[in-house]
């Protein structure tokens, strides 16, 4: 078994390993998130109104 007081030593030096991102890559990285969520929903928002569209001509024919 480990000692508690040593593992929670441990966790400490790896947490100052860790190599934090600087402010500006998560701006950047914020930033492409959101213009590709944005694009995705206009993408997805043109593909539903050109399904209505044909649906629409669709549901319209009579026979």
């Amino acid at each position: 078994m480990i000692n508690p007081l040593r593992f929670i030593q441990s966790v400490k030096q790896e947490a100052f390993r860790v190599s934090w991102p600087t402010k500006k890559d998560v701006m950047i990285g914020s930033a492409m998130v959101f213009v590709l969520a944005t694009v995705a929903a206009l993408f997805f928002l043109l593909l539903d109104q050109i399904y209505k569209f044909l649906l629409d001509i669709i549901l319209t024919i009579n026979f």
